[in-house]
C-alpha cells in the first residue's frame, strides 16, 4: 500500500501584496511571502523599468532609507504596514534627460547656433562630490502651514556654500533633511532644536517658532545643522565630538562667500567657544542623544551649557535689534 503524499507547506504557495509610491503614484506588486526587499527591487526593475542602481527606498517607520545592494534585506512581510516611497528615475526619464541635454538637439533645431561646449574651467570633480556629499532628499511637513516656505528654507541650508564645502571635506552624505514639528519636541523644561537619526539617515531641524507664525534665525539653525552633522561621526558628546563640531562651524563660516565669512553686524549672536568651560571640559547641559535641546537642564561640570548660551545669544540679538530700532527713530544712524 502506497504511503500518502505529504502536502507542501502552505507558505510555499502563498503570495503577498506590497504597495509603494513612486512619483506620487501608488503601485502594488505581488511576490511570494518569503520574498525580501532585494526580490522587490528586482521585480521593480523589470516591471517599472527603474534600474536597481537608481533605486532608493524610504520606509517609515524604520528601517528608514535603504539603497541596493542591501546588506540585510528585510522580508517583505515585515514591510506591509509601513509607508514605502521609491525614489529613482525610469529608463525613459533617463533617456529624455540625456537627449534634452545633448548638444545635437540644439544644433538641429537651430543650425545657426553653435553647440555649447563644456567649460574647461569648471571643476567637475567638485560638481561630482557635491552631488554625492549632500542631502539627497528634502521633506517639509506638508500638514503644517506654508510648507513651500519650509522647503525653500531647507533648500537654502542644502545649498549654503559653507555647508556644501564642509560636507565635501568630511564626505557627509545625508539621506533626508526635514523640518521638526515644534509641538512634538517641546516640553515645559526644554525645546529640541535638532535631531540626527542613525548617523545621517535623517536630520530634523526646528525651523518654525513655537506658534508656527514665523521662522527662527537662519544662522542659529545653520549652527544647529553643524552640530547634527558632527553626529554623523560621533554619537556621544565627548571631546572628539565637540572638536569636530567646532571645526565644522569654522569651515562653514569661512566658506560662506555670500557673507564674506563674517557676521552682518558687530553683534555676537552665537559663539561655539562658549560651550567650553575654563577647564576645557565637555559641556554638560542640553545636548543629549544626538539632539540639540534648548533649555534642557542637563548634568555636568560646566556652569553654562550650550542651551543656556544659545538662550543668551537670542536675547542679545533681540536687544541689538531693539537698540538699532531706537537709534533709527532717533536719527542717530550709529551702529549698535
Amino acid at each position: 500500500m502506497a504511503e500518502p503524499s505529504v502536502p507542501s507547506p502552505a507558505s510555499s504557495d502563498t503570495t503577498i501584496d506590497i504597495t509603494f509610491t513612486h512619483h506620487g503614484t501608488p503601485h502594488t506588486l505581488t511576490l511570494p511571502s518569503t520574498s525580501t526587499l532585494t526580490d522587490l527591487s528586482t521585480l521593480i526593475s523589470s516591471t517599472l523599468s527603474i534600474p536597481i542602481s537608481n533605486q532608493t527606498f524610504m520606509i517609515n517607520p524604520k528601517p528608514g532609507i535603504l539603497k541596493p545592494p542591501f546588506a540585510n534585506p528585510p522580508l517583505i512581510s515585515t514591510l506591509q504596514s509601513k509607508k514605502i516611497v521609491l525614489l529613482g528615475p525610469t529608463v525613459t526619464e533617463l533617456s529624455a534627460l540625456s537627449s534634452n541635454s545633448h548638444p545635437q538637439s540644439l544644433s538641429s533645431s537651430a543650425p545657426h547656433l553653435k553647440p555649447v561646449q563644456p567649460s574647461r574651467h569648471r571643476d567637475w570633480k567638485k560638481v561630482q562630490e557635491e552631488a554625492t556629499y549632500t542631502f539627497h532628499a528634502i521633506l517639509p511637513l506638508n500638514y503644517l502651514p506654508n510648507p513651500s516656505r519650509s522647503h525653500k528654507f531647507l533648500e537654502r541650508l542644502r545649498d549654503d556654500p559653507g555647508i556644501k564645502a564642509s560636507m565635501r571635506k568630511h564626505k557627509f552624505s545625508v539621506g533626508v533633511l526635514t523640518e521638526m514639528n515644534p509641538a512634538e519636541h517641546t516640553t515645559h523644561e526644554s525645546k529640541t532644536l535638532g535631531l540626527n537619526r542613525n548617523k545621517g539617515e535623517v536630520i530634523e531641524l526646528r525651523l518654525r517658532t513655537d506658534a508656527y507664525d514665523g521662522y527662527r534665525d537662519y544662522k542659529i539653525i545653520r549652527d544647529t545643522l553643524c552640530h547634527e552633522l558632527a553626529h554623523n561621526v560621533h554619537g556621544p558628546h565627548d571631546r572628539n565630538f565637540w572638536d569636530l563640531c567646532k571645526d565644522i562651524e569654522k569651515e562653514v563660516r569661512a566658506a560662506d562667500w555670500k557673507s564674506g565669512g563674517r557676521a552682518v553686524s558687530n553683534e555676537v549672536f552665537y559663539d561655539p567657544e562658549d560651550r567650553w568651560g575654563s577647564g576645557g571640559h565637555v559641556d554638560g547641559g542640553g545636548w543629549s542623544g544626538g539632539e540639540f535641546v534648548l533649555g534642557g537642564s542637563g548634568s555636568g561640570t560646566s556652569s553654562k551649557g550650550p542651551a543656556q548660551m544659545l538662550n543668551r545669544r537670542e536675547a542679545m540679538a533681540k536687544a541689538a535689534e531693539e537698540r538699532m530700532r531706537k537709534q533709527r527713530e532717533a536719527g542717530s544712524g550709529g551702529s549698535a
